[in-house]
């Protein structure tokens, strides 16, 4: 051990800690695609695996924004490693492929293994969700960087389609319907409004608040849902042409990315909200305009399916346990309006 490393800020025996401790997360993502999880200087995963005639590999990078710094603040670490799984998986799906390995990055200020643990567990939480393996990841250790107990978070899926089932968007025509999956509320995004609109209340996160039946912080801290496996059931059994994950920018940026130049209306009475966004709304005197279009207002994934072939989508989500409702349609011209 170098003391004089340590005497500048960084601690090799803490890292080396960090590493035990996070072991049994990781193997437990194990896949079949896995080779040695351990030692190597880089991550390994057989595709010959799964049998792929035709792979195309579909990848996705992300964080968790500022709701880190909410978990950060409250010293609330167990989840936000699911929310970076989340965010990265939840893209890759969007275009058809199954997430198969995922790599994880954390800088922090100080190595405090405990810590590393359970976000690396939060982690492997998200990977067993959306079935794919952890197999490799990066924590640096960068005193002066950060501010002492702050981190950041960095995540990259790797996953893979057959050429002929990617989803494109090119096949989506008006009168198609947009089916919406719920979300588990705020999801990652919007966190510096949400942030800054508790702060200018007044608010003590951790108080009960009856409008949400728990605490805010319960309520602002709720993981992002994982639609991986729900996804990839419907895509198995029904044409979908168009997908989305629903993000920062609301409806208004991310519908129109899967829409081909098409239009899209949306009904906003046709799903339940979670209590937050009301809260939120309230609490800030907000447009439904301007929610729709920071937040996903209760909608964390929407797949366009020709009319018929509606009812046997709605049936392979309620078998996956997915709440899902028929929430618009796809129209002729190129605006998304939202019918309130």
């Amino acid at each position: 051990m170098s003391e004089l490393y340590k005497a500048a800020g960084v601690d090799l025996e803490a890292g080396y800690e960090a590493v035990e401790r996070i072991k049994k997360h990781v193997e437990r993502t194990k896949t079949k695609g896995c080779q040695d999880l351990f030692g190597a200087f880089g991550g390994m995963f057989d595709l010959s695996a799964y049998g792929y005639q035709q792979p195309v590999l579909v990848s996705g990078t992300d964080g968790v924004g500022t709701k880190l710094l909410l978990a950060i603040e409250h010293d609330r670490h167990e989840t936000i490693g699911q929310d970076l799984v989340a965010m990265c998986a939840n893209d890759i799906i969007a275009q058809g492929a199954k997430p198969l390995f995922f790599l994880d990055y954390i800088a922090c200020a100080h190595n405090q293994p405990e810590k590393i643990e359970k976000i690396v567990a939060g982690i492997a939480d998200g990977c067993e969700l959306a079935s794919c393996a952890l197999i490799g990841g990066e924590t640096a250790e960068m005193p002066q960087m950060y501010a002492d107990g702050h981190y950041d978070l960095a995540g990259f899926v790797v996953g893979a389609v057959e050429k002929t089932k990617l989803v494109t968007g090119t096949k989506v025509r008006p009168g198609q319907v947009i089916l919406g999956l719920t979300s588990s509320g705020i999801h990652s995004n919007g966190y510096s409004l949400v942030r800054k609109l508790v702060s200018d209340a007044g608010i003590d996160v951790t108080q009960d608040e009856e409008k949400l039946g728990q605490t805010v912080l319960d309520a602002l801290l709720e993981p992002t849902k994982i639609y991986v496996n729900a996804v990839l059931s419907v895509m198995e059994r029904v044409e979908v042409t168009g997908a989305a994950h629903i993000t920062g920018g609301g409806f208004y940026e991310n519908v129109p990315r899967t829409l081909n130049g098409f239009g899209a209306t949306f009904h906003h009475h046709h799903w339940p909200k979670p209590a937050v966004f009301d809260y939120l709304r309230e609490l800030g005197q907000i447009s439904w305009e301007e929610m729709y279009s920071v937040f996903n207002m209760g909608i964390g994934f929407m797949l366009i399916v020709n009319k018929e072939e509606v009812a046997t989508a709605l049936e392979i989500l309620t078998e996956q346990n997915q709440q899902a409702f028929v929430i618009g349609e796809v129209t002729l011209d190129s605006q998304v309006v939202i019918e309130v």
